[in-house]
């Protein structure tokens, strides 16, 4: 159990925080840009969570859920895997929950129309709003590869839960624009 006391601290006043080793880094560094885009995905999840609550029980249910993992996610990024890690030694995401996204994300897509076009961000404020988590999912996704190519060590479900993520939250936003029929498609070269 986490406890917080105090919510400031005045250690980043400097530009300095630390990961979960302990070790000091720059609010820049690659690591803490991952786990912050983490965490903004989270934020987005949360203001969707707004819209589905009473309207789509079984979707806010799931995105519950995810927000919790997402914390774990976030713990995950910020702990660099060490080489002789034993397993449970921290707190990693796993396959399975990358697995249950994919049940999820078929699950969903079942009772969706198949697609004829692009899909512009909105519709139902739910959907406006899962979009708008998807692409900060996605930057995430990039800042996790960033780091991954800068030969920082990553555990390897941690890249693959946040790209199935954002395949799930593109489809939630699908389901929450009235399972599909209410989506506002893209018009190719419509304004010229």
């Amino acid at each position: 159990m986490v406890t917080l006391n105090r919510i400031y601290t005045r250690s980043g006043d400097k530009g300095r925080t630390r990961l979960a080793t302990g070790e000091s880094v720059s609010k820049t560094d690659r690591r803490v840009e991952a786990y912050g885009a983490v965490d903004e995905t989270n934020a987005c999840i949360g203001l969707a969570r707004l819209h589905t609550g009473a309207a789509e029980p079984a979707l806010d249910a799931m995105l519950g859920r995810i927000q919790n993992e997402l914390f774990d996610l976030g713990a995950d990024l910020a702990t660099p895997p060490k080489p002789d890690e034993a397993e449970g030694a921290a707190l990693r995401i796993l396959d399975s929950q990358v697995e249950r996204l994919e049940a999820e994300i078929d699950a969903l897509n079942a009772e969706l129309p198949g697609l004829t076009s692009f899909i512009l961000p909105g519709g139902a404020p739910a959907a406006a709003a899962l979009h708008l988590a998807r692409t900060v999912c996605r930057r995430a996704e990039r800042e996790t590869v960033r780091l991954i190519e800068s030969g920082a060590p990553v555990s390897e479900p941690a890249l693959r839960y946040l790209n199935r993520l954002s395949d799930l939250l593109f489809v939630a936003a699908r389901y929450a624009n009235g399972r599909g029929t209410a989506e506002v498609l893209w018009q190719a070269g419509a304004t010229r």
